[in-house]
């Protein structure tokens, strides 16, 4: 009995693990540890965070090239605009389309918030792309497996696709809101779509400025386009403060990238930009004493923190070396090194928040409006929303009328013992009344977009580069400090990718559009 019974269980074995051998191999490959399906919320955020962190972290490469800061010390970066590959972006669509398939998984309407997002960040995505190289696999791409090389398409095609994302968007979430639904998942409003909206439609008006060299093409419609959205605020609401910005908040787990841990590493090795301090120092903007320090030399020389000839610059396209030289030259004790101001210590490097970083700023959309008032693009005073992208600007500072108190560290350290307060007083009029600074039809471009420059500092990713390669405002420092012959770079080049895994189809859309060349200082179509 027993041998039978041992039998019996070796043949009950032998039929399971036969059974076990049918599985296909799409079966066999699932890790039963690993999960397979994840909720959209948890994608969700996921793309969230990288349309922060692909596109230009404050006090980054990016901000270098927007020329709001300096690499003095060339072993560990430097100032040259040898800008590589574009950031490859694809990865993170493929995981906006994943979204949308795992919230229709939970039954969810074909029109709901998540597929209302992914709208936005495909059209946030391709811009950033574009603006970077210019034509991209569009229509045929992020078809996985079912297309391994897609076509290009035009720059032109991709920017029309991108304006009717936004518009498409912005209809979906007013029909997603009116029905009360939300999404989960949502770090940077919590799941509010009426703020996601104004966004959205925040985005659109910047992809309207973006492309203002192309304002005559009827089948862009930019003049319409912006017409009727800034003509229609029910149908097209658009921020109305700071507080609504899409911006991302730092904390002491996600830490803002200047704080205490690198002070020791990076603080002397980073000096201002004279590109970002001259234009401030040279119309007396309290926003310079904000983010930067005096000069140690300037202050040796006897001028007050108050002095604002005592904030300087290095001009980005310096000789590294004469840069390093400069920004380390003793001045004694009781005084900060350097001729050059550096970033603030107080604001930067006493804690792990630092300051929010603006992705979608209303600032920047004031100054927009403004732009495209001043362009003759609709009927509205550009005057208007040009001093209330100032004065936005100075309130994401703190900047108040009256007294203003800022710190100071005397000798460059992040030391409380070393941080000296003063006091300036500001009156917005009197700095307004400056030529300089006062609106003026004749010149209005150049006001608008510099003024906007200063507003971008340390957030927005690239805008400042894209408004300055668009406009040539504000005028950028150029020399061997840049490499690339003392020139500033126009666009990023292809992945290596493409050019191995989609071979003939980049080779064709560099030949239409750059002669067969994939170089850095080829002009796309954006800026002809």
């Amino acid at each position: 009995m027993k041998i039978k019974n041992i039998i019996l269980g070796l043949l009950s074995f032998s039929v399971l693990a036969l059974t076990s051998c049918e599985k296909t191999f799409d079966q066999l490959e699932k890790d039963s540890n690993r999960a397979v399906q994840v909720p959209a919320s948890l994608v969700l955020q996921a793309v969230e965070y990288n349309v922060m962190n692909d596109n230009g972290r404050p006090f980054s490469a990016e901000m270098r090239w927007n020329q709001f800061y300096c690499s003095n010390y060339n072993y560990y970066a430097n100032n040259e605009y040898n800008l590589g590959q574009m950031p490859n972006q694809f990865t993170t669509l493929k995981n906006v389309v994943k979204m949308e398939e795992e919230a229709k998984k939970l039954g969810l309407p074909d029109v709901n918030g998540y597929s209302a997002l992914g709208k936005f960040f495909r059209a946030y995505f391709f811009d950033q792309m574009s603006k970077r190289v210019g034509d991209l696999p569009m229509t045929d791409a992020l078809k996985g497996i079912t297309n391994t090389a897609p076509k290009y398409d035009s720059q032109k095609v991709i920017y029309v696709q991108i304006l009717k994302w936004l518009d498409d968007a912005n209809a979906d979430l007013a029909t997603v809101i009116a029905r009360g639904e939300t999404v989960s998942g949502d770090f940077y409003f919590g799941g509010d779509l009426k703020k996601w909206q104004k966004v959205v439609n925040a985005y659109r008006l910047r992809v309207l400025i973006t492309l203002s060299k192309k304002d005559t093409d009827a089948e862009l419609g930019v003049k319409t386009k912006f017409a009727e959205m800034v003509g229609n605020p029910t149908k097209y609401p658009l921020l109305g403060s700071n507080a609504e910005s899409l911006q991302f908040v730092w904390n002491s787990f996600n830490k803002y990238p200047s704080n205490p841990d690198n002070f020791g590493f990076d603080a002397t090795r980073q000096n201002m930009a004279s590109t970002y301090v001259g234009f401030l120092s040279s119309t007396q903007d309290p926003r310079v004493m904000v983010t930067c320090e005096p000069a140690g030399s300037d202050l040796k020389a006897g001028k007050l923190p108050s002095d604002y000839t005592a904030y300087r610059g290095a001009g980005s396209g310096d000789n590294i070396d004469d840069m390093a030289k400069n920004a380390g030259l003793s001045n004694g004790a009781g005084f900060a090194p350097g001729i050059y101001s550096f970033q603030s210590r107080s604001r930067y490097y006493q804690n792990y928040t630092g300051e929010n970083t603006f992705l979608v700023g209303y600032p920047e959309l004031c100054f927009n409006i403004a732009e495209g008032y001043a362009r003759g693009w609709a009927t509205g005073s550009a005057e208007d929303w040009y001093k209330k992208g100032i004065k936005a600007s100075h309130a994401f500072y703190g900047i108040v009328e009256g007294a203003n108190t800022f710190t100071y560290s005397k000798t460059g350290t992040k030391d409380a013992a070393d941080q000296t307060k003063y006091t300036v007083n500001f009156n917005f009029d009197t700095y307004y009344a400056q030529s300089a600074v006062a609106y003026d039809a004749t010149n209005a471009i150049q006001k608008i977009v510099s003024q906007k420059y200063a507003a971008f500092f340390m957030n927005s990713g690239m805008e400042a580069y894209f408004n300055w390669r668009r406009t040539g405002f504000p005028a950028f420092s150029s020399g061997v400090g840049n490499g690339n012959s003392n020139r500033i770079a126009q666009r990023w080049i292809y992945p290596a990718t493409e050019r191995t895994a989609n071979a003939t189809n980049y080779t064709a859309a560099i030949t239409s559009q750059y002669a067969g060349k994939d170089d850095i200082n080829d002009v796309m179509w954006l800026n002809k």
